[in-house]
């Protein structure tokens, strides 16, 4: 039986850093979520639909709710930052977009190491979450 090389039980240089990036980003997006959902709360911005209607808006499907709400799906979102409901949008993109940051952020050691296929393949990622976060490849809904 010839010897095999023990698997190592240590994160690479790279899996350290993607964790470091992820560790911060969720710390920052977490604590925007906080904020923003006290700004909602306590009522220090104005809602973009008033508390007494929620209810209403609850109980029917998606798309009546953007409709009667005046809402246009995507990123449109961002042009409804002024108000204290949608707010808390801002951390959950932060959340959501963390992986993106986390590939970006290896590239430069994975080329510094010489190991060009995985710098690609984190380069790739990174192409396809961004585009695929910027809606320009929607398909269907």
């Amino acid at each position: 039986m010839a010897d095999q090389p023990t698997p190592s039980t240590e994160a690479s240089p790279e899996q350290i850093l993607y964790a470091k990036f992820l560790e911060i980003g969720m710390f920052i997006g977490l604590v925007i979520l906080f904020l923003t959902f006290a700004i909602y709360v306590f009522g220090l911005m104005k809602p973009y639909l008033p508390l007494d209607q929620l209810s209403h808006y609850w109980s029917i499907p998606v798309h009546e709710y953007l409709d009667e709400a005046k809402i246009r799906p995507g990123w449109n979102w961002v042009g409804l930052l002024g108000y204290g409901d949608f707010i808390n949008f801002i951390g959950i993109a932060l959340l959501a977009g963390v992986t993106i940051i986390c590939y970006a952020s290896i590239i430069p050691l994975l080329l510094k190491n010489k190991d060009k296929i995985y710098a690609g393949f984190a380069l790739a990622e990174v192409i396809i979450l961004a585009l695929a976060a910027s809606g320009l490849l929607a398909v269907g809904h």
